[in-house]
């Protein structure tokens, strides 16, 4: 039986988050608040829990999880080749609604999907999940909805989607809208815009100049 916290409520706020944390270290499936809209995470490193991820919104492995972070140092131990290019992006737009696609370092033991040697990860910009990474580590997070239907923007569209496949809820309110990051290749020396999102190529171009937009 799926369990749900009120993240705007100080006490219930305290249960949800250790509840939650438990929930990922025992290889479960919460649902979490983010700036862009609701997510569904698991343990980046469990491939079970991953597994069980992809599975619950009726994804296939050709469409690997992204991976959520609390802090940007965690890019030291997940990523390589990060050029100087990639880190102005980071120092500019996180947290925030910017997704990078970054080569990620050979020797982690993790199954994201097929994922041909890259990461796409994020920090976002919300309180309640960055508590709930800097507790648990990176967390493999996508939308919390089943695929085909729209990416929800409150918990209760998550929770009527997803069910009991899901053991927390972390109900945060209304997300602050329903556009998606931007996503920008990182792993060549030209960084290419692979989705405009919330930031637009303009945006992203005061930082780096040179930034590509994919056919």
């Amino acid at each position: 039986m799926a369990r749900r916290y009120d993240t705007n409520d100080a006490t219930d706020r305290v249960t949800g988050l250790r509840e939650a944390a438990s929930a990922v270290r025992r290889g479960e499936l919460v649902v979490l608040p983010t700036d862009t809209v609701y997510g569904i995470g698991a343990d980046a490193f469990s491939s079970e829990a991953v597994g069980d991820l992809l599975e619950a919104k009726g994804r296939g492995r050709n469409m690997p999880s992204p991976v959520l972070i609390g802090s940007p140092n965690t890019l030291h131990g997940l990523v390589t080749d990060f050029s100087e290019k990639a880190w102005e992006l980071v120092d500019a737009f996180w947290p925030g609604a910017l997704t990078l696609v970054a080569k990620h370092q050979p020797s982690l033991q993790w199954d994201l999907g097929d994922t041909r040697g890259t990461v796409a990860v994020r920090m976002p910009l919300h309180p309640v999940a960055i508590e709930l990474l800097t507790e648990v580590g990176p967390m493999a997070v996508s939308s919390a909805n089943l695929t085909g239907h729209p990416a929800p923007e409150d918990c209760d569209a998550a929770q009527q989607m997803l069910g009991d496949s899901v053991s927390v809820y972390l109900d945060g309110g209304p997300t602050p809208g329903n556009v998606p990051s931007s996503i920008v290749d990182v792993t060549r020396e030209v960084p290419v815009l692979l989705r405009a999102g919330a930031l637009s190529a303009e945006e992203l171009r005061k930082v780096v100049p040179d930034l590509e937009v994919a056919n």
